[in-house]
């Protein structure tokens, strides 16, 4: 059998114009040690690339990206970034494919330019990272963005932040010092994005939007492990019509991304299918090596290994 194309899918880059209007350490790893590879778009990224077999990669910028950011400001910025990261993809067009990042303070903008960078610069979605200036995504101010990803048949990446200041306040702040990563990949990530995902799923954003897609990375942030107590909880008389489960499982996607477990992955094969679940690495806050081998000593049989390395992501993504 031939070698199966791979493509990962949430792999972050960083742009200098946009991450300067950060506060220091606002984005993990661009002042630390992996700093260099987040920033580098060509030598090191496709080096590793190449020793671990990935074909391509599909770019976001790293968190929180344009999240926190004023329209005023927030607006023109997406666009620069937006056609710095699709000359980047021009210049490799068989190893780079793009994410876009979207000025979520301005829904309406946002739609608009998640249409000119698919229509325009080829663009495979967007990708949203965590809240947008403090507010859930579930809001129906933030509609016209799920409206312009269901007419445009393009997925909308729901990618972790750091959690709301409150939430650290009240939940962890006693343990941020020894244990920094509880805010991130540790445990805030997966509380904060796995909110996020319930709060959409009962929004009604769904049933206005049959169509709409929607991926979660980290195999799903928890929810497949949860899906059947959730499905239980949520599907009580007074919530009529609603199946949690049903919803979760027609629009969403989730992605391998910084979690390399088995248990975790045949679980999530046997709650969504192996049609729902899309190849990534995280790069490069996680090496490239340990995932592609992962995935080829999973125990899977050998159309759900192809279907997750890259066939999904040519179905889903168009590519």
């Amino acid at each position: 059998m031939a070698k199966p194309t791979i493509i990962a899918i949430e792999e972050h880059y960083a742009d200098p114009e946009l991450t300067k209007h950060f506060p220091p350490g606002a984005q993990p790893g661009v002042l630390g040690p992996i700093g260099k590879k987040i920033q580098d778009l060509t030598d090191v990224r496709i080096k590793e690339m190449d020793e671990a077999g990935i074909d391509i990669q599909v770019l976001s910028h790293g968190a929180p990206a344009t999240q926190r950011l004023d329209a005023s400001v927030a607006v023109d910025l997406a666009r620069l970034v937006n056609d710095r990261l699709h000359q980047t993809c021009q210049a490799h067009p068989t190893r780079f494919a793009g994410f876009a990042a979207l000025p979520t303070a301005d829904p309406k903008a946002s739609a608009d330019e998640l249409e000119r960078t698919v229509t325009k610069l080829g663009f495979k979605g967007a990708m949203i990272h965590g809240l947008s200036q403090g507010r859930f995504l579930d809001e129906k101010d933030f509609w016209p963005i799920f409206e312009r990803a269901q007419a445009l048949d393009v997925p909308i990446y729901m990618h972790p932040a750091a959690p709301d200041a409150t939430v650290v306040e009240r939940y962890y702040k006693e343990y941020t010092k020894s244990f920094p990563a509880i805010l991130n990949a540790g445990w805030g990530f997966t509380v904060e994005t796995a909110t996020q995902t319930v709060r959409l799923v009962l929004s009604g954003v769904f049933e206005a939007y049959p169509k709409l897609k929607i991926i979660v990375g980290h195999l799903g942030e928890g929810i497949p492990f949860l899906l059947w107590r959730i499905d239980q909880a949520m599907s009580r008389p007074e919530n009529a019509g609603l199946s949690f489960r049903d919803l979760f499982c027609k629009h969403f996607w989730i992605t391998t991304s910084g979690n390399f477990s088995d248990p975790a992955l045949l679980c999530s094969v046997q709650e969504l299918g192996a049609d729902r679940i899309l190849f990534a690495v995280d790069w490069p806050f996680v090496a490239n090596k340990p995932a592609v081998e992962w995935m080829n000593r999973v125990p899977l049989c050998t159309e759900d290994r192809v279907k997750i390395l890259g066939g999904n992501a040519k179905r889903l993504l168009r590519m």
